[in-house]
């Protein structure tokens, strides 16, 4: 059965290669892009991908903006717009902290928020946290991006129980390290503030820890599984992808029981 859906963050990456599939599908997708050049950029990409998208500009840490939201119905609402940052949690300015805590979390919450009273008035409804292996992870220089999805983590679970007596579906869709520019531009946001000679971390480290990048998954393949997954009346509460990612994320859960310090 087609569904209406909302997806923030459809301006580039999983976003909107995830509001063009779910169109092809059949779906009814309200895109919303955080600037207005975005605008441009995903219509030309609904017209050669031959679908029809209802695009709206919509920065989520804009309160004006997000109001726009409560113009539209829809069945289903993906919270999916993020930002990243490394480096070292203890060094990194407190404002790009704070700044990426403001998309992560507290925007976050605030959509998820006016979706949650509209789907209450329904009766019916879902939302989708894109949380990210993160949430139930992290490691030395990820810890920014990481501590915003284990917040996004506890107010996905805490708000699916308080949904239910209202038939409202809450659910996460954690994805692992896929290239779409996401990861690549988070490793090289930290050289804009570190100084060798001021930050005590070292560089080595801190290169080191930027290995991987060339291992990441072709995200093709999380776009297939957000629309196989998004629009299911039925799921798992949780939906780690790839499986390698799914069980990274249950190993180091279960690792954190037995480290010492």
């Amino acid at each position: 059965m087609a569904k209406t859906i909302m997806i923030t963050g459809a301006g580039s990456g999983l976003g909107k290669g995830t509001a063009l599939g779910l169109a092809k599908e059949g779906h009814k997708v309200i895109a919303a892009v955080e600037i207005h050049p975005q605008i441009t950029g995903l219509k030309e990409a609904a017209e050669k991908a031959g679908v029809d998208l209802e695009i709206f500009k919509m920065d989520i840490t804009n309160p004006d903006d997000r109001e726009r939201m409560k113009r539209y119905d829809y069945d289903v609402f993906v919270a999916n717009a993020a930002v990243n940052e490394g480096g070292p949690i203890w060094e990194v300015p407190m404002s790009a902290l704070r700044q990426l805590f403001e998309v992560n979390v507290f925007s976050t919450l605030e959509t998820a928020r006016i979706a949650a009273e509209h789907f209450v008035e329904k009766r019916q409804g879902k939302i989708v946290f894109m949380s990210s292996m993160a949430g139930t992870m992290a490691s030395a220089y990820k810890g920014l991006y990481a501590s915003s999805k284990h917040a996004v983590e506890a107010i996905a679970k805490s708000l699916r129980q308080e949904m239910e007596e209202f038939n409202v579906q809450v659910a996460t869709i954690n994805p692992g390290p896929f290239d779409t520019g996401f990861n690549d531009r988070a490793v090289e946001e930290k050289w804009e503030w570190f100084d060798s000679e001021k930050h005590h971390t070292s560089v080595e480290n801190l290169k080191e820890s930027e290995q991987g990048l060339d291992q990441q998954y072709d995200p093709q393949m999380m776009i297939d599984k957000m629309v196989e997954v998004i629009p299911k009346d039925h799921h798992k509460f949780r939906t780690a992808y790839p499986e390698d990612t799914a069980e990274n994320m249950r190993k180091e859960e279960q690792d954190n029981w037995d480290i010492e310090i």
